[in-house]
C-alpha cells in the first residue's frame, strides 16, 4: 500500500483513537454500580471492558494499515560470494 493510499485508513485510525480517548472519560458511572451486567458485573466495569475491546480492535487495525510493509524481499546472495 503506497503512502497516498494509506492516508484514508490512517485518518480513520486517528479519529478512532481520539474518540476512544474521549469515551474513556466516563464520569457518568462513578456513583452507581447498578444495573449489573450479566448479573455480576457493575455497569462501570462493563463499560471499561467494552472500551478495552474497542481499543484492541483499533490498535490491531493501526498495525495493519499504518505500519509499512516491505514491498520487496531481501535479495539472496549467490552461495560462493562473500561480503
Amino acid at each position: 500500500m503506497s503512502n497516498e493510499q494509506a492516508k484514508g485508513p490512517r485518518n480513520i485510525i486517528w479519529l478512532a483513537v481520539i474518540l476512544l480517548v474521549i469515551l474513556h472519560q466516563d464520569f457518568w458511572f462513578w456513583d452507581t454500580y447498578e444495573p449489573l451486567v450479566f448479573g455480576f458485573m457493575p455497569i462501570g466495569l462493563a463499560y471499561h471492558v467494552g472500551i478495552s475491546i474497542a481499543a484492541s480492535i483499533v490498535w490491531f487495525l493501526a498495525t495493519k494499515f499504518c505500519f509499512p510493509v516491505a514491498d520487496e524481499p531481501a535479495e539472496a546472495k549467490p552461495e560462493g560470494e562473500s561480503q
